[in-house]
């Protein structure tokens, strides 16, 4: 028998539908990603860290989960919010349900509420913290919880998700590149090797004198979780690195790097989570369909003069790109890695490669 369970917002707001995944109570901030496919990618994507994901197509686990394609070694996000879990699944690499997947990672699920609703409602209020319980009925007692979640305002969550130790993805290419993992997926990694790139990932807390130490053509500041403003160290790594040689930033990448030359970060009212974005290339006069997820934004009229707006969003003319060619500098907000998504931006990585190539 399908056991109960309850969503309920900071503000009041009650969902009830059924539990799946771990058993259990979980907080965080609600979020809703647009995309039609791809659970198993936006569930491993650290940038998710401290937050629900609901997903607005309504019927999620119908190809299961496989060994491919995981953005990194495990799921992040805290609860995962759908209209209709699929018991049953269908795909020749699956090797599990998503129900079991959630379970074995300990992830609390709830299913069978009207996503549609709760998307809206998001749309008009604004993201919002949120309990997902499949243990108590106590509404005041979850919304009391929800409050006083510490959500992802001013809070470093990169620090929860980048690696301990430096590794190696790819030892072999002709340019060295230094990920600074802030949360890396990745695909990421994968279209640095593709391009015959070395690539070599480091902890976020790494120095600028220990990265140049490792003598690399070009360093990407990686995605990531929470509120940028909340990693000052690693914006003061890329303010130290900017001039010295090519540097890319991805997603929190553009905001670490926008702080680091003098630019600021906001809240977006509800963030960009999907992967059909329409952004504009402004120098090419180019549209490219993107993959995102981001809550914060860097305000364009926070930056230099000498920075170049490259991409805007047409959703909401937010800033999606800079480069700064005195300083060997750019980065987009979107993530041109296509995980999941379209294919349309992974010309960015190309760019990066021309540009160590220069420099060279």
């Amino acid at each position: 028998m399908d056991k109960s369970a309850l969503l309920v917002l900071e503000d009041g707001k009650v969902f009830k539908g059924r539990a799946f995944g771990a058993d259990g109570e979980v907080a965080g901030e609600v979020v809703f990603n647009t995309s039609m496919m791809g659970y198993q990618e936006i569930l491993t994507d650290p940038s998710y860290k401290g937050q629900m994901v609901t997903m607005t197509y309504p019927l999620i686990g119908n190809y299961g989960v496989n060994d491919d394609d995981f953005e990194s070694t495990k799921p992040w996000v805290e609860g995962f919010i759908v209209r209709e879990y699929s018991k049953f699944h269908s795909n020749w690499r699956a090797i599990n349900t998503l129900d079991e997947f959630l379970k074995k990672h300990s992830i609390v699920g709830i299913e069978g509420i009207d996503t549609r609703a709760l998307t809206r409602h998001i749309r008009l209020q604004g993201a919002m913290r949120g309990v997902i319980s499949a243990l108590n009925e106590d509404i005041a007692g979850l919304v009391e919880k929800a409050r006083s979640c510490p959500g992802v305002v001013g809070q470093d969550l990169v620090k929860e998700v980048s690696c301990k130790d430096t590794w190696w993805w790819e030892k072999e290419g002709r340019y060295k590149v230094v990920v600074v993992d802030c949360g890396v997926k990745h695909n990421i990694l994968r279209e640095l090797a593709r391009r015959d790139c070395k690539v070599q990932i480091v902890p976020a807390k790494t120095n600028a004198e220990s990265i140049l130490e490792l003598k690399p053509d070009g360093v990407l500041f990686s995605n990531g979780p929470g509120d940028p403003s909340a990693i000052p160290y690693v914006v003061q790594t890329a303010r130290k690195l900017a001039g010295k040689l090519p540097i890319f930033g991805i997603c929190l990448g553009q905001q670490v790097l926008a702080q680091a030359i003098g630019g600021k970060t906001y809240k977006l009212k509800f963030g960009h989570h999907g992967a059909n974005h329409p952004v504009k290339d402004v120098r090419e006069d180019k549209i490219s369909i993107t993959v995102q997820n981001h809550g914060f934004c860097v305000d364009i009229t926070s930056l230099p003069d000498e920075v170049e707006v490259t991409h805007i969003n047409l959703y909401d003319n937010t800033l999606e790109g800079i480069a700064y060619p005195e300083l060997y500098l750019f980065s987009v907000q979107f993530h041109p890695e296509a995980s999941p998504g379209p294919h349309d931006a992974t010309y960015i990585f190309q760019q990066f490669v021309e540009l160590m190539r220069k420099k060279r």
